[in-house]
């Protein structure tokens, strides 16, 4: 029989063995490097986009935070550049990474059944859009994305994502303070490293028990790949949805602002020229992105529900402007698409839009001088 003083001595070690692991894991600031680890790419296909769901027993997909683990999901990360192959990469918000569409009705996907070859080479576009209006949040995926040798970055925009004070106020941007802040100092982005909207995690958060949500995160990933390799289905895909409103109210302000009384440095045009210097010698184009343009109740007053008319023509003749000022590669496709072409969101487009959006992406690509 086991004696009180043995199984004193065992509780006592598992303890310290438990109190051991916590503090190994509690060393780490984050779990991107076992982010790494994964079955995808090896035991099933990587995802076409990102991960990012609400519904994740019918989407089969999930959101989190981890970037490492989301790059490693990717069918990009299990493929080696071709010597024939002229590497696309889009990043840009959940109009990229494609709302209600299926992978192959992606700006990506669509550029890829064109069949575009460059200077020779084949032309294979990576979607690498992450749903969540946000430049940083773009910054942030792009700087990690250098690492997979583009030979271009296409950068769908608009306006919304140009707001400085809410650069920071997406979830996975918030979530990867660490991240953020030493890409904020590298390239001395104009943006607060203070911020109190950058989550920090203490010492207790980041130990085993601390992590559980983000550890189990990791593994229901991986379980998720089982499914997404059997499906193709990485969304919910409703029969109805609401779809965004042409009707609108008569407001002219925009987050408070009154008719050009918005400040000029509140339009974050400097990360723009910050993605540039990230890419360093991968150019960019830039696409200033199809937007609902109503005809509605209201329409005079308001393109859509995000934009009273005065404050995106400032923007957007701002953006013309520099752009030329600065030789930037832009393609204002701003409004390039009918309302009919917009399913929920003044930025979501149906297939046929998206289909149009890629031969004009298509035709910009073809016309740039070949970088060899």
């Amino acid at each position: 029989m086991y004696t009180a003083h043995f199984l004193r001595n065992v509780l006592f070690k598992a303890a310290l063995l438990l109190i051991a692991i916590n503090l190994a894991f509690s060393a780490f600031p984050s779990l991107e490097g076992l982010g790494r680890i994964s079955a995808y790419n090896i035991l099933f296909p990587g995802r076409e986009r990102f991960p990012f769901g609400e519904d994740p027993q019918h989407s089969y997909n999930l959101s989190l935070y981890n970037l490492e683990a989301m790059f490693a999901s990717h069918i990009l990360d299990g493929v080696s550049k071709a010597e024939d192959e002229y590497r696309v990469l889009l990043i840009g918000d959940s109009s990229v990474w494609g709302t209600l569409l299926h992978p192959d009705q992606t700006l990506a996907g669509q550029l890829n059944v064109l069949e575009l070859s460059v200077c020779g080479k084949q032309v294979v576009a990576y979607n690498l859009g992450y749903p969540t209006i946000s430049l940083l949040k773009d910054l942030m995926i792009l700087d990690i994305a250098m690492r997979y040798q583009p030979d271009l970055i296409v950068w769908p925009f608009t306006l919304e994502a140009f707001l400085r004070n809410k650069q920071m106020s997406s979830p996975i941007v918030a979530n990867n303070s660490i991240r953020i802040r030493n890409l904020i100092a590298k390239y001395n982005i104009k943006l607060d490293l203070n911020s109190p909207e950058l989550v920090d995690v203490s010492l207790w958060q980041r130990t085993v028990f601390g992590r559980r949500r983000e550890l189990a995160d990791l593994i229901r990933l991986q379980m998720y790949g089982v499914l997404w390799a059997a499906t193709g289905i990485d969304q919910v895909y409703p029969v109805d949805y609401v779809p965004a409103a042409r009707d609108l109210e008569a407001k002219t302000d925009y987050y408070g602002w009154q008719p050009y009384e918005m400040p000029a440095d509140e339009m974050a045009f400097d990360l723009l020229e910050n993605g540039i210097r990230i890419a360093e010698n991968t150019p960019i184009l830039f696409v200033n992105e199809p937007m609902l343009i109503s005809h509605g109740k209201n329409s005079d007053i308001r393109y859509n529900f995000f934009y009273p008319r005065w404050a995106y023509d400032e923007y957007h003749s701002r953006l013309i402007a520099l752009a030329q000022q600065k030789n930037w590669r832009l393609l204002d496709l701003w409004n390039l698409l009918p309302e009919s072409e917009f399913t929920n969101s003044a930025i979501h487009l149906t297939p046929a839009g998206q289909a149009v959006m890629a031969q004009r992406v298509g035709e910009a690509i073809l016309s740039h001088p070949c970088p060899w």
